[in-house]
C-alpha cells in the first residue's frame, strides 16, 4: 500500500482547487439562491480536463483514473457541491458512452461533451422505479431502423438543459435482463420535458422529469447489445456513487474548516469556544471520521481501477460511508455555529441542504447495504 499522491495528482488538485475557489466559490450562493445553472462556469471546468475526466483521450478526454477524479471532485465540492454533482453526473454519462459505445458512436458524441459544448444526463430513475431500477417501464420496441421509445424518466439532473440523455429502457424481458441503453438527443421529435423540480437543494442544476411520447431513436444510437442495459448501468453508478461520495467529502471539508475558524474566533463565558473540552472531542470526531471515509473511497477507487472483482462491493460502502459521514459533518458544523448556522449569511446551510440528497441519490444508502450484505453473503 502506498498512501502518497504522486506529483501529477498533487497538481490535478492544485488545479481543481484554484479553479473552486476562484470561479465557483465566490458565486455558489448567488447560484443558489437563484437556481442558477452555471453553463459558462462549467465549460470553463471542461477546458481544464474536467468535462471527460476519465473518458480517453482519443475524443478530447483526460484519460485518468478514479482515484484522480475523486481528488478532484473533492476539491469542486468544497466550493459548490450541487455544481460539482451535476460534474460528476455528466461524467458518469459519457464515460458510459465511452466505455460501451463504438467507434462511431464514440467520435459522435464524445468530443461535444468533454468540452461541455452540450451536456448530459443519465436517465434510470423513473416515477414508479426508484430503488427498484429493474422494474422499469419505459419501453423502447423496435420500428424498422429506429426504436420508438415511450414512458418518462423522473429526477433527472440536468434534465431540460442538457443535449444528451443515456437513457435505460425496456427492450425485451420483465426484470434487469430485458433492459437496453440508448443514447438519446434532446432535438429527438417526442422527447419532452416536466416542470423545474423546486428541491431542498442542489439548486444549481435543473431537475425535471424526462418524457418520451413516440420519440424515435435510431437502433445505432443503442450502447452494446440489447439486454446489456441494466449491467451498463450498474457499471456507470460504481464510479457515479465514488464521485458522490468524493463531493460529500469536499462539503463536509468546508464545513469542518468553517467551523474550527469559528470556535477559534466565537467567545462565550469569556473564552473562545475551541477551549472547551466537549467541543474538542466534537471537532476530532468529525476529522477522525472525515479522514476515514476518504481513506475508504480512494480505496475503492483504486479497486475499480484495477478492475477488482471487489469493486462494486467497495464502492457501495464508500458511497454509504462517505455520504453519512459528510452529512453528519455538516449537521455537527451547523450546530457549532449555533444560530449563525441557521442563516444564509453562512455557507453551512448550503452545503447541509446540498450534502443531504447525496444519501439518496445513486442508490439510497440502504440498497448500498444490501449490495454490500449480498456480496457477503455470496462469498467463498
Amino acid at each position: 500500500m502506498d498512501f502518497e499522491w504522486t506529483e501529477e495528482q498533487h497538481a490535478f488538485q492544485a488545479v481543481a482547487r484554484d479553479f473552486a475557489q476562484n470561479e465557483m466559490l465566490p458565486h455558489a450562493a448567488s447560484w443558489d439562491e437563484n437556481e442558477t445553472f452555471p453553463i459558462e462556469v462549467l465549460r470553463q471546468a471542461a477546458a481544464l480536463g474536467f468535462g471527460g475526466i476519465y473518458v480517453g483521450e482519443d475524443v478530447g478526454g483526460s484519460g485518468l483514473t478514479r482515484l484522480d477524479a475523486a481528488i478532484i471532485f473533492e476539491e469542486l465540492a468544497a466550493a459548490c457541491p450541487s455544481t460539482a454533482a451535476y460534474l460528476s453526473i455528466h461524467n458518469m454519462a459519457s464515460w458510459m458512452i465511452d466505455r460501451f459505445g463504438n467507434d462511431e458512436q464514440r467520435h459522435r458524441f464524445l468530443p461535444k461533451l468533454t468540452s461541455m459544448e452540450h451536456f448530459a444526463s443519465y436517465c434510470l430513475t423513473e416515477p414508479d422505479a426508484g430503488s427498484d431500477a429493474g422494474s422499469l417501464r419505459t419501453t423502447a420496441g423496435a420500428k424498422g431502423s429506429d426504436y420508438q421509445l415511450d414512458g418518462s424518466k423522473a429526477f433527472i439532473s440536468g434534465a431540460g438543459s442538457s443535449d444528451i440523455y443515456v437513457v435505460m429502457c425496456r427492450t425485451g424481458e420483465a426484470g434487469s435482463k430485458g433492459i437496453s441503453t440508448l443514447v438519446v438527443e434532446k432535438d429527438t421529435a417526442g422527447l419532452s420535458f416536466g416542470k423545474k423540480e423546486r428541491k431542498l437543494g442542489w439548486n444549481s442544476q435543473p431537475t425535471r422529469q424526462v418524457i418520451f411520447e413516440n420519440a424515435l431513436v435510431p437502433q445505432s444510437h443503442r450502447l452494446g447489445e440489447e439486454g446489456e442495459g441494466f449491467k451498463i448501468a450498474m457499471k456507470g453508478l460504481d464510479g457515479g456513487r465514488l464521485n458522490i461520495g468524493a463531493c460529500s467529502l469536499g462539503g463536509a471539508r468546508a464545513c469542518l474548516e468553517a467551523a474550527l475558524a469559528h470556535v477559534k474566533d466565537r467567545k462565550q463565558f469569556g473564552r473562545p469556544l475551541a477551549d472547551f473540552q466537549a467541543l474538542q472531542f466534537k471537532l476530532a470526531d468529525m476529522a477522525t471520521e472525515l479522514e476515514a471515509a476518504r481513506l475508504l473511497l480512494h480505496r475503492s477507487a483504486a479497486a475499480l481501477d484495477a478492475g477488482s472483482t471487489e469493486a462494486t462491493k467497495l464502492c457501495a460502502m464508500a458511497k454509504r460511508m462517505a455520504t453519512d459521514v459528510g452529512f453528519r459533518v455538516c449537521n455537527e458544523a451547523l450546530q457549532l455555529h449555533g444560530g449563525y448556522g441557521y442563516i444564509k449569511e453562512y455557507p453551512i446551510e448550503r452545503y447541509l441542504r446540498d450534502l443531504r440528497v447525496h444519501q439518496i441519490l445513486e442508490g439510497t444508502n440502504e440498497i448500498m447495504r444490501l449490495i454490500i450484505a449480498r456480496r457477503l453473503l455470496t462469498e467463498e
